[in-house]
């Protein structure tokens, strides 16, 4: 192709020395800065130098800035279990909040997944792994074991401390996928209901009374708060309700061969709702063997 050797094979004859040692002397100073940044010190310093030529120096050189990339925790998602009673599954997590004098809150929150009753609401400006075990121990000798606990990959929950309790009280530790808070609805359905009706509402001077106004709270949640998924019971009435720990299904029209949605307790027919009593045997048409229909 009649193309010239030097050309071809070009070589460039230029030395770079003396920007190759400037470069490692302000990589040394500046250790986390790369190529860009560099030249923009080379030009400070009276270096009139293409930046290109400091990009290909400064690999030549070793001087690449290597990324500190984060270990990410990976999970596979497990299938939500279909709760039938009571301590089937504690939902737990953490919430903050700050007081008047910007002294940082934690908030401790075990919920019951199937009775949507707030077990505890424990406030502190710390919660290290053991304290939280110290709850959930209280909380099992007033309600019962509970067969799993789920919660998200918070450093309290993913503790040596905390698996083994875990392991030795046989309680089940089910953490949720990374990203995907959706997975423990029950507890961040309840943080909604705390931030917005509570901590948003009233702010508290000291940790004594937040532990008051929240504590406060908590009771008129579970004692007088009616809960929509409840059938508009409180969480106390609705675990009164239950036969066996097991409520009696609704008799609905259309809904008999119908499952229960998951995690969800059965709400009482509409007809409950709005009639103050049931109607008795005697106003009611029908015989012996067939079915009857209810005219009040």
């Amino acid at each position: 192709m009649e193309i010239p050797r030097s050309a071809c094979r070009y070589l460039s004859r230029r030395d770079d020395g003396a920007l190759r040692e400037r470069l490692r002397a302000l990589a040394m100073e500046k250790p986390r800065f790369g190529y860009r940044r560099l030249h923009i010190l080379l030009r400070r310093d009276g270096w009139q130098v293409n930046h290109k030529r400091v990009q290909r120096v400064y690999r030549e050189a070793g001087l690449t800035v290597k990324r500190l990339r984060r270990r990410r925790l990976t999970r596979a998602a497990s299938p939500r279990p279909l709760l039938t009673a009571p301590n089937q599954e504690w939902a737990i997590d953490f919430a903050s909040d700050v007081t008047q004098g910007q002294h940082r809150l934690r908030i401790f929150s075990v919920v019951d997944a199937y009775t949507r009753e707030c077990l505890a609401l424990e406030v502190d400006t710390s919660f290290p792994s053991r304290r939280m075990t110290r709850v959930l121990e209280n909380l099992m000798a007033i309600h019962g074991r509970p067969a799993g606990l789920r919660s998200d990959n918070g450093p309290e929950m993913w503790s040596r401390h905390y698996l083994a309790w875990c392991l030795e009280r046989q309680v089940q530790p089910i953490h949720i996928q990374p990203g995907r808070p959706m997975q423990n609805g029950r507890v961040e359905s309840f943080h909604g209901r705390l931030r917005d009706e509570c901590l948003n509402a009233s702010w508290s001077w000291n940790l004594w009374d937040a532990r008051r106004k929240i504590g406060a709270w908590r009771e008129e949640y579970n004692q007088k708060r009616p809960h929509s998924a409840l059938g508009y019971l409180t969480p106390e009435e609705f675990k009164r309700g239950l036969t066996g720990g097991v409520p009696s299904p609704p008799r609905v029209s259309g809904r008999a061969g119908r499952a229960a949605p998951q995690g969800q307790a059965l709400r009482a027919p509409s007809a409950a709702l709005t009639r103050g009593s049931a109607c008795a045997e005697d106003t009611c048409q029908g015989g012996e063997g067939t079915e009857r229909s209810c005219v009040c």
